[in-house]
């Protein structure tokens, strides 16, 4: 039975939506603020969470960053603001779905299964992407059949940008998704680990440099077809 972590300060909002998950069999577990939910997350491993983006202490788009310092948890935004940018802002944040007030509970519901289909489906078997195998659930990549010997720091970096192949992702982009808990890292650890993952692709295949530098922009990845 997957557990789902609601956070949500309007008590109505939350009962409706308490009600909608338990009746589709989901275990559920509300919080009132942020604090209260990292306190839960520290006793109990949750499937899903659902977060409020105006949270009264701290902010959903933080509470997100807090709660994935120790797993990738899926995350689905609650938010009565519908601009572009709170929507960018959450989906670079790696939300796997945002949701705007005011909204049906049992279309929520819909979409948290959605959500943990499309995740089982995706750790059944590794994803290809041209010449990377990536198998997410292991934690392990493979260039061109190869499996790469990489650090934690290295794998989250190839990861980040194996997960939007082609898109360019900024340094703070990667610094947010790869060393969120490392606070002292600045963008030259960036362009350091690019360095050094650099290297170990080159090793398997010497002809090659999948990894594209966009000049004041950020890094993107070729999957196939790599730049020389």
């Amino acid at each position: 039975m997957p557990h789902i972590l609601l956070v949500e300060d309007e008590s109505a909002i939350a009962d409706t939506v308490l009600y909608a998950l338990r009746a589709e069999g989901f275990a559920a577990t509300h919080c009132l603020a942020g604090h209260e939910a990292l306190r839960a997350a520290q006793a109990q491993a949750f499937d899903l969470a659902i977060l409020d983006v105006g949270l009264p202490d701290i902010g959903g788009f933080a509470l997100c960053r807090e709660l994935r310092r120790e797993r990738d948890l899926p995350v689905i935004f609650l938010t009565a603001r519908d601009a572009e940018m709170d929507r960018v802002l959450g989906l670079e944040l790696g939300a796997d779905d945002y949701v705007v007030k005011p909204f049906s509970p049992r279309e929520l519901v819909a979409r948290v299964r959605v959500v943990l289909r499309r995740l089982a489906a995706g750790a059944a078997a590794p994803q290809r992407h041209g010449d990377f195998e990536h198998d997410g659930e292991g934690k392990r990549i493979r260039y061109r059949g190869q499996a790469l010997e990489l650090t934690r720091y290295e794998y989250g970096l190839l990861a980040a940008l194996l997960a939007r192949p082609g898109a360019v992702l900024s340094r703070a982009q990667l610094m947010d998704r790869v060393w969120g808990d490392a606070l002292e890292s600045g963008d030259r650890t960036v362009d350091t680990h690019v360095k050094t993952l650099r290297g170990k692709l080159r090793a398997v295949a010497p002809d090659a440099d999948p990894i594209r530098t966009h000049r004041s922009l950020g890094y993107s990845l070729e999957t196939a077809g790599a730049a020389q």
